[in-house]
């Protein structure tokens, strides 16, 4: 396509809603954001701890045009398009002039096929309506001329006609059944953000709008930047590594250093082999491993130190605040910074890390050296259960039964791929629920909406924590009013005022007596009025959630839940 601006977009959508192999609205086009190997790298950022996970070298922001850092590239697509006046189907070279972009035949605007198709590799091609149209793959392209009419009656696939010039004509209707192409067309492997198509590819095709959010998932990795010898001594090498001797030891270059402070020679030996050799190195943490780090560093907390620190977490004195035992910890975080990178992307159905589902590539061929990233700088909050109260509670008859409940919703409406790997047991459903009854709560509160705060699970076991944070990457995450609900007192009215709101619905009775709702009936007790937030906000996709959970149910008298009786 012509080297042309075709839409603006914020540096963190090329992370997190338009990266790379997404589908972009461009005007009247579509596009589709090319692969790592044609952009041009942005500003380095710096996150040890997760570059070693992922195996890179470093990160780069999504370029911005400006200072001869180049626009990021897209191919249009798809490439099937239709004259809106005449009504023409084909590919957009045949239907559209090349300079107007109008229709060749009549000179009406033309705009991109709606229809695109989808495999659980991550391929993704135009859908072949000659072969719909015909019921057979092998049809030609001569004297099968297509146009694409809608009758008008309704908006339904039903009224949505695929003609062709030899008579036979069909609708849309059933396109999108998960077998709807079998037979028809099997996957080519086509993956127009990379130079070369995938020949190995043998799954079917799926159906699904252009505009549809499960055309492109983000898979993406995070780490909030926490103080230790081996993260301070990376973050102090890893700028410095490109203007190095490639030839000399790390011994030799460790030497021309001097450590910062808290680090030793041997230290800036280590961080250097770890810059050197990402993919190879033993110490590669899992993200796991990631969280359990950072749920440590916020348990024990940190001060200032000097003005520059990124990580200031201090524990509030909880005395005579009139919170319930449950409640251990609750710490202000003063400044946090988190890095987000995209590590590749699914179509179809999301990666939850632990399925099976197929990440598709951001690169032709092998693993990149960095990944498109961002990060964010603001606040939030940390609260950490008593985990003797809260395993206990987890282990009673109740919360266990809730649990159970959550597994027979799932063999009745059949487990898929996506949630079959996401553990549903008390303590994940009681502390995600939670999140978001705080997170919710705190929006209100504090002076941020829903989407700019994120949640942070520590579930693991040993772990019983979570962290309400700011989730933009501009001045509005740090204006200090989530901090500031760390209080105790204001914590204390804040969870009060949660809970309470959470044991009444006004879906209620029908979403407290929930058996089973959200994908593959996922959650029991919750739904949009009550626990349900913005898809920018949790982690876990809405999903595994139970309000239950926390209140109890009807005529328990709210001594089943984990907050009992308390804030009625």
């Amino acid at each position: 396509m012509n080297a042309e601006i075709v839409a603006h977009v914020r540096r963190t959508s090329l992370v997190s809603t338009f990266g790379v192999g997404s589908l972009l609205p461009a005007q009247d086009d579509s596009v589709m954001l090319r692969g790592l190997d044609d952009w041009y790298e942005g500003d380095l950022i710096t996150e040890p701890r997760l570059a070693r996970s992922l195996g890179v070298k470093e990160f780069r922001s999504p370029p911005t045009g400006r200072k001869g850092n180049g626009d990021v590239p897209a191919v249009r697509f798809p490439e099937w398009a239709f004259c809106t006046d005449c009504r023409r189907l084909g590919p957009f070279w045949e239907v559209s002039d090349r300079e107007t972009k109008m229709c060749a035949r009549c000179n009406a605007s033309t705009s991109p096929s709606r229809f695109v198709s989808c495999c659980m590799n991550g391929h993704i091609e135009d859908f072949p309506y000659r072969a719909w149209v015909h019921k057979d793959a092998g049809v030609g392209h001569g004297g099968h001329g297509l146009k694409l009419v809608s009758r008008g009656h309704t908006s339904a696939l039903s009224d949505l006609i695929v003609e062709c010039e030899c008579g036979l004509q069909r609708s849309m209707a059933g396109a999108f059944d998960s077998s709807a192409l079998r037979g028809l067309k099997r996957c080519s492997g086509s993956r127009p953000w990379l130079t070369s198509p995938d020949p190995q590819c043998d799954q079917e095709l799926r159906t699904l709008q252009r505009g549809s959010s499960n055309v492109w998932f983000a898979v993406m990795r995070s780490a909030i930047s926490i103080p230790s010898v081996p993260n301070i001594a990376d973050a102090f090498i890893e700028p410095r590594m490109p203007d190095a001797n490639p030839s000399a030891s790390a011994e030799e270059i460790a030497r021309g250093f001097r450590p910062p402070d808290s680090c030793t020679t041997e230290d800036l030996i280590r961080a250097i082999e770890r810059w050197r050799n990402p993919a190879v190195t033993t110490t590669a943490p899992s993200d796991r491993e990631l969280r359990t780090e950072e749920y440590t560093a916020l348990v024990r907390g940190r001060g200032a130190v000097d003005a520059h620190d990124q990580f200031l977490c201090v524990e509030v004195d909880l005395g005579e605040s009139g919170l319930p035992d449950v409640i251990a910890q609750v710490s202000r975080v003063s400044r946090l910074r988190e890095v987000r990178a995209l590590t590749g992307f699914t179509r179809v159905v999301p990666s939850t890390g632990e399925n099976d589902v197929v990440v598709a590539p951001l690169v032709d061929s092998g693993t990149p050296i960095w990944l498109p990233a961002v990060e964010v700088l603001g606040e939030g909050v940390f609260l950490r259960l008593n985990e003797t109260i809260f395993d206990r509670w987890a282990t009673s008859d109740f919360a266990r039964s809730r649990s159970r409940a959550l597994l027979r919703s799932q063999a009745q409406l059949g487990r898929s791929t996506l949630t079959a790997a996401l553990d549903v047991s008390p303590r994940v459903l009681a502390l995600h629920s939670l999140a978001h009854v705080l997170l919710d709560e705190m929006s209100l509160t504090s002076g941020y909406p829903a989407a700019s705060l994120r949640e942070r699970i520590y579930d693991e076991p040993g772990q019983a924590g979570l962290l309400i944070y700011t989730a933009t990457a501009d001045s509005a995450g740090s204006l200090g009013g989530l901090a500031g609900l760390s209080d105790k007192y204001r914590f204390r009215q804040t969870l009060a005022n949660g809970i309470r709101r959470a044991r009444w619905c006004t879906a209620d009775p029908v979403c407290i007596e929930s058996t089973g709702s959200g994908v593959n009936g996922m959650n029991l007790a919750a739904c949009h009025a009550c626990l349900l937030l913005p898809e920018t906000s949790c982690e876990r996709f809405n999903l595994t959630l139970d309000r239950a959970t926390l209140v109890g149910l009807p005529g328990s008298r709210g001594k089943a839940g984990l907050f009992g009786d308390s804030y009625e």
